[in-house]
Protein backbone atom coordinates (compact mmCIF):
# COMPACT_ATOMS: atom_id res chain seq x y z
CA UNK A 1 0.00 0.00 0.00
CA UNK A 2 1.50 3.58 -1.21
CA UNK A 3 0.80 6.75 0.55
CA UNK A 4 2.04 10.11 0.00
CA UNK A 5 1.40 13.07 2.77
CA UNK A 6 2.32 16.56 1.72
CA UNK A 7 2.94 19.21 4.66
CA UNK A 8 4.25 22.33 4.58
CA UNK A 9 0.71 24.46 3.34
CA UNK A 10 -0.45 27.21 6.03
CA UNK A 11 -0.93 31.52 5.63
CA UNK A 12 1.32 33.56 4.06
CA UNK A 13 0.95 37.25 3.55
CA UNK A 14 1.27 38.27 -0.54
CA UNK A 15 5.19 38.28 -1.81
CA UNK A 16 5.58 35.87 1.00
CA UNK A 17 6.85 32.23 0.59
CA UNK A 18 6.54 28.55 1.45
CA UNK A 19 7.79 24.96 0.81
CA UNK A 20 5.85 22.26 0.36
CA UNK A 21 6.84 18.62 0.80
CA UNK A 22 5.51 15.48 0.01
CA UNK A 23 6.83 11.61 1.02
CA UNK A 24 5.63 8.68 -0.29
CA UNK A 25 5.57 5.27 1.38
CA UNK A 26 5.17 2.01 1.38
CA UNK A 27 6.28 -1.05 -1.02
CA UNK A 28 7.42 1.17 -3.39
CA UNK A 29 9.80 -0.55 -6.47
CA UNK A 30 9.90 2.86 -8.57
CA UNK A 31 8.85 6.19 -8.61
CA UNK A 32 8.32 8.18 -12.05
CA UNK A 33 6.50 11.36 -12.30
CA UNK A 34 6.21 13.52 -9.52
CA UNK A 35 4.34 16.59 -9.41
CA UNK A 36 2.22 19.08 -7.25
CA UNK A 37 -1.75 20.29 -8.43
CA UNK A 38 -3.94 22.98 -6.82
CA UNK A 39 -7.78 23.11 -6.70
CA UNK A 40 -8.94 26.51 -6.03
CA UNK A 41 -12.52 27.40 -4.70
CA UNK A 42 -15.07 26.12 -7.06
CA UNK A 43 -12.13 25.44 -9.51
CA UNK A 44 -11.14 22.24 -10.99
CA UNK A 45 -7.85 20.81 -9.97
CA UNK A 46 -4.76 21.87 -11.77
CA UNK A 47 -0.74 21.07 -12.38
CA UNK A 48 1.60 23.59 -10.96
CA UNK A 49 4.51 21.35 -11.73
CA UNK A 50 5.49 18.14 -12.32
CA UNK A 51 9.12 16.24 -12.83
CA UNK A 52 9.89 12.79 -14.30
CA UNK A 53 12.60 10.31 -13.17
CA UNK A 54 14.89 11.93 -15.45
CA UNK A 55 14.64 15.37 -13.35
CA UNK A 56 12.85 17.25 -16.09
CA UNK A 57 10.15 19.83 -14.84
CA UNK A 58 7.26 21.09 -16.57
CA UNK A 59 5.60 24.31 -14.94
CA UNK A 60 2.39 25.94 -15.35
CA UNK A 61 2.53 29.05 -16.87
CA UNK A 62 0.97 31.07 -14.10
CA UNK A 63 4.14 29.89 -11.45
CA UNK A 64 6.89 30.29 -13.64
CA UNK A 65 9.49 31.93 -12.60
CA UNK A 66 8.00 31.77 -9.31
CA UNK A 67 7.35 27.93 -7.77
CA UNK A 68 10.91 25.48 -8.19
CA UNK A 69 10.11 22.44 -7.82
CA UNK A 70 12.51 19.69 -6.84
CA UNK A 71 12.84 15.61 -5.72
CA UNK A 72 15.42 13.82 -3.39
CA UNK A 73 15.09 10.38 -4.81
CA UNK A 74 16.42 8.56 -2.40
CA UNK A 75 14.26 10.13 0.57
CA UNK A 76 10.98 9.32 -1.67
CA UNK A 77 10.35 13.12 -1.52
CA UNK A 78 9.31 15.87 -3.53
CA UNK A 79 9.27 19.66 -2.99
CA UNK A 80 7.88 23.06 -4.01
CA UNK A 81 9.30 25.80 -3.27
CA UNK A 82 6.90 28.98 -3.56
CA UNK A 83 8.15 32.66 -3.64
CA UNK A 84 6.28 35.57 -4.70
CA UNK A 85 2.78 34.68 -3.44
CA UNK A 86 -0.12 35.84 -5.00
CA UNK A 87 -3.99 35.81 -3.37
CA UNK A 88 -4.55 33.91 -6.47
CA UNK A 89 -2.34 31.22 -5.18
CA UNK A 90 -4.96 30.14 -2.49
CA UNK A 91 -6.01 26.64 -3.18
CA UNK A 92 -5.31 22.79 -1.67
CA UNK A 93 -2.07 21.89 -2.77
CA UNK A 94 -2.31 18.02 -4.08
CA UNK A 95 1.02 15.85 -4.27
CA UNK A 96 0.60 13.15 -7.49
CA UNK A 97 3.06 10.65 -8.13
CA UNK A 98 3.72 7.68 -10.97
CA UNK A 99 4.75 4.92 -8.76
CA UNK A 100 5.32 1.18 -9.62
CA UNK A 101 4.81 -1.01 -6.68
CA UNK A 102 4.71 -5.11 -5.71
CA UNK A 103 2.07 -7.08 -5.11
CA UNK A 104 1.55 -9.34 -2.13
CA UNK A 105 1.27 -12.11 -4.18
CA UNK A 106 4.24 -11.30 -6.74
CA UNK A 107 4.29 -9.15 -9.84
CA UNK A 108 3.84 -5.54 -9.73
CA UNK A 109 1.25 -2.44 -10.55
CA UNK A 110 2.04 1.23 -11.53
CA UNK A 111 -0.53 3.31 -10.39
CA UNK A 112 -1.67 7.32 -9.90
CA UNK A 113 -1.35 7.96 -6.49
CA UNK A 114 -2.61 11.37 -4.81
CA UNK A 115 -1.68 12.94 -1.24
CA UNK A 116 -4.80 14.05 0.76
CA UNK A 117 -3.55 17.64 0.09
CA UNK A 118 -2.13 20.74 2.17
CA UNK A 119 -3.91 24.21 2.34
CA UNK A 120 -1.98 27.30 1.02
CA UNK A 121 -3.97 30.79 1.90
CA UNK A 122 -2.32 33.45 0.56
CA UNK A 123 -3.60 36.74 2.49
CA UNK A 124 -2.81 40.15 4.33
Amino acid sequence: QVQLVESGGGLVQPGGSLRLSCVASGTILSIYDMGWYRQGPGNQRDLVADMNSGHSTNYSNSVKGRFTISRDDAKKLVYLQMNSLKPEDTAVYYCRADIKTSLSKGGWIRNDYWGRGTQVTVSS
